[in-house]
């Protein structure tokens, strides 16, 4: 059964709300639509229209059970099954969202917005062969739409194939060189390959071809940066911050540049856009760079760990892709917890099987709703992206078990005498801390320092970079 057209008169009101939408104006668009339900009888499209809005209000529950209602009078809508496919995966059910995009793909076959949205879908879900085959599909059936070239580049990507991921954004852009979504996403292909002399050249191009958008001088400061050019980096994200002062990757960089107050922390908003973008290649990324801190905390594992039976749980605070168990999980250390801010950084954790749990939180949050207490907790990378670290510490100090060990790196802070500073933002975003702060916060959680050995962690611009390997303890009861 389908449901209700509108008449000419809801018509004009729908477009006219549809206008206001696509714009997001809100304020404008939520009046309007509560007065087109009551003057309109249901349809497709008003179902589409009030589900897109109550997503950009935040509402993804209430998006989907707008569209439950809708696809119950009118089960075949492509349009319907689609508008759901969108609101599940903001809702985090890809699953479901799949699921959808399959359905719309056998009833319009030739659809290419919907097989997009299935690739997008499925290289979500991991199975980055089907999700390329589905782009490539819609991308020759649509050649000059940028966000399906986004989704197909990041399926080859995720695929291992970075010739491929390159030379499809790179087509796109010769397309069309202004749009944003595609320069953006050229960029960062560049950056996480470590070209980031490319990435500066795609950066300028899109200056010249007339986008003036924060993130894009976001990540031109960021690649000047990466280069060592502090400097003009400063440029780059001064200019950002004027376009997009609320933008949390522009304010915390802009504050590395010391352009803006330090927060004291990154933001959780910019940790998941970057630990996000970088999943797909966050592994090779930082082999490139040399890490060692996986190698290190496993060593310090296995000297503290008992001589015989297994040692753990552990609690690994910003898991990332799970490095941490990759390195030490076969020697009798576990089972691992994970607790990361990013999807996409869980995603690849999953994928290796080493996790009990996986949680999406803050470390803050979690630290203070998980009751539970471990023997063991690690944090590989996650301390250069806060600045005090009293607090933090006083939250692992409650989830250790009497005895209890921490082991966390961070980059080192060379300061010493009364007045040096305890931590310092550096230009590429994060934090170093110096030994005596350590001791300091450390010492008001009620932990000692059972070791801190200075380590190079990994290189920057093939320059070794100092760091901490920390081990603290709790008191035994």
């Amino acid at each position: 059964m389908s449901i209700a057209r509108p008449p000419a008169a809801g018509s004009d009101l729908l477009t006219r709300l549809r206008d206001l939408i696509d714009r997001q104006r809100l304020g404008a668009a939520r009046p309007l639509l509560n007065a087109v339900l009551r003057l309109v009888p249901p349809g497709e499209e008003l179902a589409e229209l009030e589900a897109r809005l109550l997503l950009l209000e935040g509402n993804m529950e209430g998006a989907c059970a707008v569209l439950d209602d809708a696809l119950a009078q009118a089960p075949g809508s492509v349009t319907l099954l689609l508008a759901r496919a969108t609101a599940r995966r903001q809702a985090g059910n890809t699953a479901g969202a799949a699921r959808d995009a399959a359905e719309a793909v056998l009833l319009e076959p030739t659809q290419a917005r919907a097989k997009a949205h299935l690739g997008a879908c499925l290289n979500q879900l991991g199975h980055h062969a089907e999700a390329r085959a589905c782009l490539e599909e819609a991308v020759a059936a649509t050649p000059g739409d940028g966000s399906y070239r986004r989704h197909l580049a990041a399926a080859q990507a995720a695929g291992g194939d970075q010739e491929a991921a390159a030379a499809t954004l790179q087509e796109g852009l010769r397309r069309t060189p202004a749009d944003v979504g595609l320069r953006l996403a050229a960029i960062l292909s560049r950056m996480r390959r470590g070209d980031f002399v490319g990435a500066e050249q795609v950066a300028l191009a899109g200056q010249r071809a007339g986008i003036a958008d924060a993130r894009l001088l976001g990540l031109l400061g960021h690649a000047r940066s990466s280069l060592g050019r502090h400097a003009e980096a400063a440029e780059a994200y001064a200019e950002a911050l004027k376009l997009a002062p609320e933008d949390p990757y522009v304010g915390h960089l802009a504050a590395a540049g010391g352009l803006a107050p330090d927060a004291g922390r990154a933001s959780r908003d910019y940790v998941r856009v970057v630990f996000d973008g970088y999943a797909p290649r966050f592994d090779p990324h930082l082999i490139a760079l040399g890490y060692r801190v996986p190698g290190l905390i496993r060593a310090e594992l296995t000297r503290l760990r008992p001589a015989h039976g297994r040692f753990g749980p552990v609690l690994d605070l910003g898991c990332g892709t799970g490095l941490l168990a990759v390195a030490a999980a076969d020697d009798g250390i576990g089972p691992w917890v994970g607790v990361d801010l990013s999807p996409g950084m869980l995603a690849e954790a999953k994928r290796r099987e080493l996790y009990a749990e996986l949680h999406e939180a803050d470390i803050d949050q979690f630290l203070a709703t998980d009751p539970r207490r471990f023997p063991v907790i690690v944090a590989g990378d996650a301390m250069p992206y806060f600045g005090d670290l009293t607090l933090l510490l006083r939250g692992v100090a409650e989830r250790l078990l009497p005895a209890g060990h921490f082991l966390f790196s961070t980059e080192r802070l060379a300061a010493d005498g009364p007045d040096a500073p305890a931590w310092h933002l550096g230009p590429l975003g994060r934090y170093a801390h110096s030994e005596a702060h350590i001791m300091a916060a450390a010492g008001a959680a009620g932990l000692t320092v059972a070791a801190m050995p200075v380590e190079t962690v990994r290189l920057e611009v093939d320059v070794p970079v100092a760091g901490l390997i920390v081990t603290l303890q709790r008191p035994p009861a």
